[in-house]
């Protein structure tokens, strides 16, 4: 293990938190040397998950700041909004490296933040300091810094199938429509009737109806990317399926394109990003083929009738929707190649 880098987890008892163990393990350049939970300190991991046995052998520490920094050189923040808000400026200030997958950090307007999160913002210096760590569009921004805040998982799907269509000038910004939907695993690992197995089992439903707090980090986003003011449409909705997230979206067309314009323009911004896969002419993605994996798969559907064009985006929620896509802006960070510890080919069926 000599010469890694050391690697703690916080949030160890999420989905988040066991998926970052998962791709870790396999990661050349890293180690992880602790992992953390405020609530099960002192159990050892395996009691929680015991899928883990003879992976990782390792009690759960508590979360001190101090005690984490002796521990490690970067820290993954895999932890519900508002604990990071507080938690990463100590980690910051003891000289460690902090990917951050909460989202208190995405937003760069307290305000905003507070708005859609219902928590205290975090101190002004911080949000502004974090570098927002969509790695195929922010990539250069992102290497040698010591603070990404990793993008939350229905956005990540929803920029990567948009900004080269939106930069380009190809579709009109304020016509822009998400359809989006998740697996159960994107609730997270607590208890509620929301995901109680008999109320989503054979369901399928609607939730927080204009009020889902990637609103404003897709439109933060897409506005920054034309330089005018974008706002969407975002409707997200809950399918009884542990993993995967589809966004099916749609944006009327500025001229006429055909689905074979669609495919070459992507594929032509993403070369050379080798987990973003552009769909042939009428192949349409679907979750299952992404599963496991950190990629995203793209396709395409234009109607000259409509003058619309309809834009299908699909990850796997844990991994290019969290974890995977931490570690993709882990090597990002340290100047590595960005593919260490995620070729992992997608598990079908």
């Amino acid at each position: 293990m000599e010469g890694k880098l050391r690697a703690a987890i916080v949030g160890s008892t999420g989905y988040g938190g066991v998926e970052l163990i998962r791709l870790l393990q396999n990661h050349p350049k890293v180690e992880i040397t602790s992992v953390i939970s405020s609530s099960s300190a002192g159990v050892s991991i395996e009691e929680g998950f015991p899928h883990l046995t003879g992976v990782i052998e390792r009690n759960l520490d508590g979360v001190d700041p101090t005690e984490i920094a002796g521990k490690a050189d970067v820290v993954f923040t895999a932890t519900p909004s508002g604990v990071s808000a507080k938690l990463v400026p100590q980690l910051l200030e003891t000289g460690l490296k902090v990917v951050d997958l909460s989202g208190d950090f995405r937003l760069k307007d307290g305000a905003e933040y507070e708005h859609w999160y219902k928590h205290p913002a975090p101190a002004d210096v911080y949000l502004q300091q974090a570098v927002y760590g969509l790695c195929e569009v922010f990539g250069e921004r992102v290497a040698g810094v010591d603070f990404v805040s990793n993008p939350g998982c229905y956005s990540t799907a929803a920029l990567l199938g948009l900004i080269p269509a939106l930069q380009a000038g190809w579709i009109k910004h304020d016509s822009i429509i998400i359809d989006a939907k998740s697996g159960v695993s994107g609730a997270g690992r607590g208890t509620s009737l929301t995901v109680h197995f008999a109320e989503i089992n054979e369901n399928f439903k609607a939730y927080k109806m204009n009020k889902h707090q990637h609103i404003p980090e897709i439109e933060q986003t897409l506005t920054e990317i034309i330089g005018e003011k974008v706002t969407v449409t975002f409707t997200t909705h809950l399918v009884p399926m542990n993993r995967g997230i589809m966004n099916t979206m749609y944006a009327g067309m500025n001229s006429h394109y055909t689905e074979q314009d669609f495919v070459e323009l992507y594929r032509e911004y993403y070369a050379g990003r080798p987990f973003v896969r552009v769909r042939d002419v009428g192949v349409v993605p679907a979750t299952k083929e992404v599963s496991g994996s950190n990629y995203c798969d793209i396709g395409f559907a234009t109607d000259a009738r409509t003058g619309r064009v309809t834009i299908v985006s699909v990850i796997d929620n844990l991994v290019k929707g969290a974890a995977g896509q931490a570690i993709q802006n882990l090597n990002l960070m340290m100047g590595w190649e960005e593919t260490l510890g995620l070729g992992y080919t997608p598990v079908y069926p």
